[in-house]
């Protein structure tokens, strides 16, 4: 059986409105579940007088207002205001909750921007590819942010070349991790940079990219070392531990 719920029976008659995005809100765990959805962006805009009323009047929780106003009146911080309106409302269990708390330390002191690419790296982290793809997009989309250094963007397009290498787009993967490394210059990127333009290009194409630079002709020999002792691994103890460990191994290539 699964675990049950607790859900409120209150609805509002006016909702409230997360002028941010445009969300109407009409039930608290309509609230709850835009602001765990919504941590890598919640910011002070959350924290007003204004939903302490909404939630005291058209969702009939009046001890839960008034320990938001004292979270107000003590200059609390937005994250002491989230957790106190996810605990009152009793719908996530304490793993959910630890989770919760967990995120929210994190981005405490994180730009805006910041936050969004932690939101990226745990929807590419859970496998949530399309998803993550789209947070890295619009990050370099909008107007370039002065207050981060610019390997911050190479990290971006690393991100990128890892969602893609995942959904098996080697070309559009090679073209994000060459983005990455020349603005980064960490030679850690060149191992799955490489490895997407194996996959996509004809032996000719792969054998002239590497011997264009050192470094490539380096890093290929390292991989064909290593992709030569998994074989010679396979031969010889053919265990489902080695293949899990071979599994790992690959999947890092697209990190």
């Amino acid at each position: 059986m699964g675990n049950l719920i607790l859900c409120h029976d209150k609805h509002a008659t006016h909702p409230y409105e997360i002028t941010r995005i445009h969300c109407r809100i009409f039930t608290i765990e309509e609230l709850c579940y835009y602001l765990c959805n919504n941590l890598y962006l919640i910011d002070y805009t959350i924290m007003n007088e204004q939903l302490c009323t909404w939630i005291e009047e058209e969702i009939g929780m009046p001890a839960l207002a008034d320990s938001l106003r004292d979270v107000l009146r003590l200059r609390g911080s937005v994250e002491k205001f989230v957790l106190t309106i996810l605990k009152a409302s009793r719908i996530y269990r304490e793993p959910q909750m630890i989770h919760i708390q967990n995120v929210l330390e994190h981005l405490k002191n994180q730009r805006d921007i910041e936050r969004q690419k932690y939101k990226g790296d745990n929807l590419l982290e859970s496998g949530e590819i399309e998803e993550a793809i789209l947070v890295y997009q619009a990050i370099l989309n909008q107007e370039k942010d002065e207050s981060v250094d610019e390997k911050f963007y190479g990290k971006i397009y690393a991100g990128l070349g890892a969602a893609y290498g995942r959904l098996f787009l080697y070309q559009e993967s090679a073209r994000m991790y060459d983005r990455a490394y020349q603005i980064c210059e960490d030679k850690a990127l060149l191992k799955p940079y490489l490895y997407a333009s194996y996959k996509y290009m004809s032996m000719e194409e792969y054998h002239i990219l590497i011997t264009k630079h050192e470094e490539y002709m380096e890093v290929n020999a390292q991989m064909r070392q290593e992709i030569d002792e998994i074989k010679e691994n396979l031969q010889t103890e053919p265990n489902p531990v080695l293949l899990e460990k071979w599994k790992r191994q690959h999947r890092r290539s697209h990190n």
